[in-house]
């Protein structure tokens, strides 16, 4: 039982380093960088801009991480495709060079890892439910 609640506190944490990391994640400008949550928020309601859809995208993915499903395997590994995808959208549109900054690598590495982390942490977890039922 204590090791269940050990793991609880453990995934918590995964989930929200990588939240915080996905969120504070710096998109270069001409002038200065911008964190990746703002361009979220301002390209959500850019209309006629093929950055919408993955702005919304990447929104709905943290929406999932706040809401009560959010333990659910399959839930946990659409958030990370959703939340993902805005930041392919943006790899894919400009040239790699420019995102050749750290204050965009280390923020998007730990996402990813802390992400991944979080998602085989909540599968051993789920599995070890349902082998004691």
């Amino acid at each position: 039982m204590y090791k269940v609640n050990a793991n609880r506190g453990i995934k918590n944490v995964f989930k929200w380093i990588s939240i915080i990391s996905y969120l504070m994640i710096i998109l270069a400008g001409w002038m200065s960088g911008i964190p990746f949550i703002i361009w979220l928020i301002f390209a959500a309601f850019d209309f006629g801009n093929i950055d919408q859809l993955f702005a919304i995208f990447g929104l709905v993915g943290i929406i999932l991480n706040l809401t009560t499903g959010k333990t659910r395997i399959d839930v946990t590994i659409v958030s990370f495709i959703l939340m993902l995808s805005p930041v392919i959208s943006r790899l894919v549109q400009v040239p790699i060079e420019v995102f050749n900054y750290l204050a965009f690598q280390i923020p998007l590495t730990i996402f990813i890892v802390s992400y991944l982390t979080y998602i085989i942490i909540n599968a051993r977890e789920n599995s070890g439910k349902k082998n004691l039922q």
